[in-house]
């Protein structure tokens, strides 16, 4: 009944993994459990042999949740138990599906469901890299229909040295934090935060990592062969060519038409009719017809009719050439009563961002396995149903915003001054207002100009594009600030945020099995051209913080006093109306820094400074 576990060791970088299999979760259709120096997930894949019938959709769960007895702690809260995932959950969630989700074949519709729990963790090895070894070790060994297996790298950029797999103590004076994984001749995602590093230095990051990764992709197919799980019986239905056909004499002529409407709304209406025209014709042939079925040839019709035209060069849906940006429109202070906000529009996707100043009582307490920390930068992102024009449910952020806003917030952060200068807590909210592609990237673009407008002393203005991908066999355009059909019906979303001097955050997804160096090295530099067009047109609007912030902002103001004062300055503390005086950290051998806070925002700095020199 207990069969020997599979085991498989090996080196990798500085850090020693081992793969099991064969012991818990036997009835999983696979479960691994992985080691990187101490810290281990556990990792189950279950998959249905049989689809759902009709099903068009790929149904494909990741789940990744940290316990806490991971790091010998006991939960907070009255239940004492955890609960719904974290930000930081839900964001590894995300970068465990997007290189695994392409290498499931199209027509492949049977639910698989992966879960990973961390159940011990060192300090110095972040969960993700294991999860995301762990999770293909699984796929490979499970049988279920699967283009894999991949590998997984974290890389910094430490003193002019690109490291594999940092410690948490090297990634403090990191100039970058790279996540990238692959197949063994191509990557297949990228996940970035950067400090102003040139296009080429980034390529390489990736170029390294992809390289380094190479040793996880080895070992899992050893580990895989010994294994030996027998592949599923699957086959991909066969093609309605007869439907196929009929579909393309019906609507594709009249498909190439509607993609040259240039309004998406417009556009959409017409498709729309062409589909219900060509389900009226094949229902009233056939009322058993299967209109799931015709749905999808109708898409992939669509899909065929855009494609070919971008690969035969010609102008694109909305009639731009392939390294043109959209349409821009720049505005600030655009909010009355807000502390900072502007309104960025490019061609038809738009949002409206607010900067708020606070305190640093109000920063973000974050509990993560590995301790206690402050943020005192937040971003949120908001995509409403309206946005699209659409109906549906408002409440807490899905997936798709907490990553949207983590994107955003990454783009930014190499640009926002430290506490210490900047004693604030400032939180941007992204609220998008109208979206046709690329809505992250204008919520880069409009932080950075609410930012200004609130008087945030960044260091320079920072702009985003997405980048998209049309290949077929040898033959690729590289589509720059791409429109959301092209981003739905193209193989790549390529997202670069910088500013004039360098990238602060590079993310990439595939729908295909990878792009090559040649294809990343085009995007990146196509991509530099159009960053530097829209900060032109940034700058014109604002090109650096205003001076004073809004008279609205709560007023901060540090004052070095005599440390032999300070017991004094502390007892006469209660006597102040308006002021809030408290003792920062930092500490000289004769000076200690004060901060001054008015609870009242048109306290004047002299009226502050008067008051606190009379205790």
């Amino acid at each position: 009944m207990f069969e020997k576990p599979v085991v498989k060791t090996f080196q990798y970088g500085n850090h020693t993994v081992t793969l099991e299999t064969g012991v818990m979760a036997r009835q999983a259709t696979a479960a691994v459990m992985v080691n990187m120096d101490d810290t281990a997930v556990f990792v189950s894949v279950v998959g249905k042999k049989e689809a759902v019938e009709g099903q068009d959709f790929f149904p494909l769960t990741v789940n990744y949740q940290e316990r806490t007895y991971a790091a010998g702690k006991i939960p907070g809260g009255f239940f004492k138990r955890e609960g719904r995932p974290s930000e930081g959950e839900t964001l590894i969630a995300r970068l465990i599906d997007r290189p695994i989700r392409p290498l499931f074949p199209d027509a492949f519709k049977n639910e698989v469901q992966v879960i990973a729990t961390v159940v011990s963790v060192n300090p110095d090895v972040q969960p993700d890299i294991p999860t995301m070894i762990g999770t293909s070790a699984a796929l490979a060994i499970s049988g279920i229909p699967f283009n894999g297996p991949i590998g997984a790298a974290r890389v910094g950029h430490v003193d002019g040295q690109l490291v594999l797999n940092p410690s948490n103590t090297e990634l403090e004076t990191s100039k970058l934090d790279l996540v990238v994984a692959g197949t063994d001749n191509a990557v297949l995602m990228v996940e970035s935060e950067a400090d102003n590093l040139t296009e080429e230095e980034m390529l390489a990051a990736v170029v390294y990592g992809h390289d380094q990764q190479q040793a996880v992709i080895t070992a899992i197919n050893e580990f895989a062969a010994e294994v030996a799980t027998p592949a599923w019986d699957w086959v991909a239905p066969e093609e309605n060519t007869a439907l196929n056909t009929k579909i393309a004499e019906l609507a594709e002529a009249k498909l190439v038409e509607a993609y040259q409407i240039t309004e998406k709304m417009a556009r959409y209406d017409r498709i729309h009719e062409i589909a219900a025209e060509v389900n009226e014709v094949l229902l009233a042939e056939d009322p058993e017809a299967n209109t799931k079925e015709i749905h999808t040839i109708f898409h992939d019709l669509e899909k065929t009719v855009v494609r070919r035209s971008i690969i035969a060069g010609n102008p694109r849906i909305d009639g731009r050439e392939k390294d043109m940006v959209r349409a821009l429109d720049v505005r600030t202070g655009v909010l009355p009563r807000t502390h900072g906000s502007s309104l960025f529009t490019r061609g038809e996707t738009q949002a409206l961002v607010t900067a708020t100043l606070g305190t640093q009582r109000d920063a973000q307490i974050i509990d993560e396995l590995t301790g206690e920390r402050k943020d005192h930068f937040l971003l949120h992102y908001n995509f409403p149903p309206y946005c699209v024009g659409e109906t549906g449910f408002v409440g807490s952020p899905k997936r798709r915003e907490i990553g949207h806003g983590k994107l955003a917030k990454r783009g930014i952060a190499a640009v926002m001054p430290s506490v210490e200068d900047f004693p604030y807590t400032v939180r941007v909210v992204s609220e998008i207002t109208e979206s046709n592609g690329s809505s992250s990237m204008a919520s880069v673009c409009g932080t950075s100009l609410a930012l200004m407008d609130a008087g945030v002393p960044i260091k320079s203005s920072v702009a985003g594009i997405a980048m998209g991908l049309v290949k077929e066999g040898d033959d690729f355009v590289v589509l720059s600030d791409i429109l959301g059909d092209e981003d739905h019906l193209g193989d790549m979303d390529f997202k670069v945020a910088g500013t004039s001097n360098g990238i602060t955050a590079l993310q990439m997804d595939i729908k295909i099995e990878g792009i090559t160096k040649e294809i990343m090295q085009i995007a990146l530099n196509q991509a530099q051209g159009a960053r530097l067009h829209i900060l032109s047109v940034m700058d014109e609007a604002i090109s650096g913080a205003r001076e004073e912030i809004s008279q609205f902002a709560p007023r901060i103001h540090q004052m070095k006093i005599n440390l032999t004062r300070f017991v004094t300055l502390s007892v006469k503390v209660a006597q102040l109306s308006v002021l809030y005086v408290k003792r920062l950290v930092r500490l000289s051998k004769l000076k200690t820094t004060v901060q001054l806070r008015s609870l009242q925002p048109l306290v004047s700095k002299h009226k502050m400074l008067s008051t606190a020199s009379r205790l």
